[in-house]
């Protein structure tokens, strides 16, 4: 993949376009973000901006569900959408030529679904067993348990998904005016990569562009102030014990987000941390352990979680804290920093060898930063990092906090 030159501007009355021109390329990316998710559901029924996600692909003015997808695929595109807890993205990829396609089908989905109510209906029970689903694979469903443990009652501790019971509630109103609060924002960020200039990209979004957008709106703050950590434990029948404990963190501005997306790094997220090695290759006592670090706009969370036997909960439990230990106390070890560097700036090359990732850096790059950084900056500022800083941030994030728990675990026996 060539070196991307990046851009951005803010239309006029519009959103935003980030741009990385990659002249030799033959494909195409373009991705919509929507600053919101399911952290903005505040007094809302949980899972509405995944519902909303969903709805877009289910019709509209000038296009039925089934043209919207064979319009894109006949040409050898595809279409995808994905909601997390403060963002919602709609994206096309395909060769260069599909970009104006991708630019009109996608813009026609964002700001002109339609919303039927027979769709509603339909698609209320496929995101029930989407639901369902989850929550029925152990694995998966710890995840929205460490969530709820972490942030409490704040909208972070929602399933992105929602509940069975949450989405009965959403209607037709409900998602319309969720999508208009939310889609025809000034702060919403149109990404693009492919063999295009800016302005080319441009002239392609504009005929497609609603007439006006508005400002966008913050989503409540979380108070760390006011965090209690929590054990949350679902019993039900099953051989093994998921596991996993969770930590607030600084967000995504603060000086030591780099520092942190090493710590994990040295921690769980690779076959030579800290934790696969000490609980999987020295004590056999899982086969899946991991750790990871997100970031929001004002508050993070690092999370370590793993599957294994229920009769290992202890020790497993000793080894992670012992791990954690000896970080607080002693900082990395020689030679530790260096190799989690070279890791995690090898990761983002290897990532860089798509359209898609580089509309992504671009998009949310302008999304969450107001710019696009650049990537050779980046891996400059992670190479940077001391192990100093790790040893204080590992302090600042661990030293006496208790972490909040979430488990799966076998029923008791009465």
């Amino acid at each position: 993949m060539s070196k991307a030159n990046y851009q951005w501007r803010q239309i006029p009355n519009g959103p935003r376009l980030a741009v990385a021109t990659l002249a030799d390329s033959e494909c195409a990316a373009l991705s919509i973000y929507i600053p919101a998710g399911s952290r903005d559901e505040s007094d809302l029924p949980a899972g509405l901006a995944h519902f909303v996600e969903h709805m877009v692909f289910k019709g509209t003015k000038r296009r039925s569900a089934r043209e919207l997808s064979v319009e894109i695929e006949n040409r050898g595109g595809q279409l995808n959408a994905c909601t997390s807890e403060d963002q919602t993205v709609y994206e096309g990829r395909g060769e260069a030529d599909l970009m104006p396609i991708l630019a009109d089908i996608l813009s026609d989905m964002v700001w002109h679904a339609t919303f039927p109510n027979h769709e509603i209906t339909l698609e209320r029970e496929v995101i029930g067993e989407e639901i369902t689903m989850y929550r029925e694979s152990p694995a998966d469903h710890i995840s929205d348990l460490i969530s709820s443990a972490l942030w409490n009652d704040h909208p972070l501790g929602n399933s992105i998904s929602g509940s069975l019971e949450s989405i009965a509630r959403i209607d037709r109103k409900t998602l319309v005016d969720f999508r208009d609060r939310h889609h025809f924002r000034n702060d919403v960020v149109i990404a693009a990569a492919g063999p295009f200039t800016i302005d080319e990209i441009e002239s392609m979004i504009m005929p497609h562009l609603p007439a006006t957008f508005h400002p966008g709106m913050a989503p409540v703050a979380f108070d760390r102030s006011f965090a209690i950590p929590r054990s949350l434990i679902d019993e039900r029948e099953t051989d093994q014990l998921q596991l996993a404990l969770a930590w607030h963190t600084p967000g995504r501005h603060a000086g030591s987000r780099h520092a942190l997306r090493l710590l994990s790094m040295m921690l769980g997220e690779s076959a030579s941390s800290r934790l696969f090695l000490k609980l999987r290759e020295e004590r056999g006592l899982c086969y899946q352990i991991s750790s990871d670090v997100t970031f929001f706009d004002e508050t993070g969370a690092f999370e370590i979680s793993a599957g294994l036997d229920p009769e290992s909960r202890d020790e497993a439990l000793a080894c992670i804290q012992q791990e954690i230990d000896d970080l607080v106390d002693h900082g990395p070890q020689p030679g530790e920093l260096d190799r989690v560097k070279r890791l995690t700036i090898a990761q983002s090359k290897l990532s860089f060898e798509s359209t898609g990732s580089h509309a992504a850096w671009a998009g949310e790059g302008v999304l969450d930063f107001g710019h696009i950084p650049s990537p050779a900056e980046w891996r400059d500022q992670i190479m940077a990092v001391t192990d100093a800083e790790i040893h204080a941030i590992a302090r600042a994030v661990f030293h006496q906090v208790k972490p909040s728990m979430a488990e799966i675990t076998e029923e008791k026996k009465i």
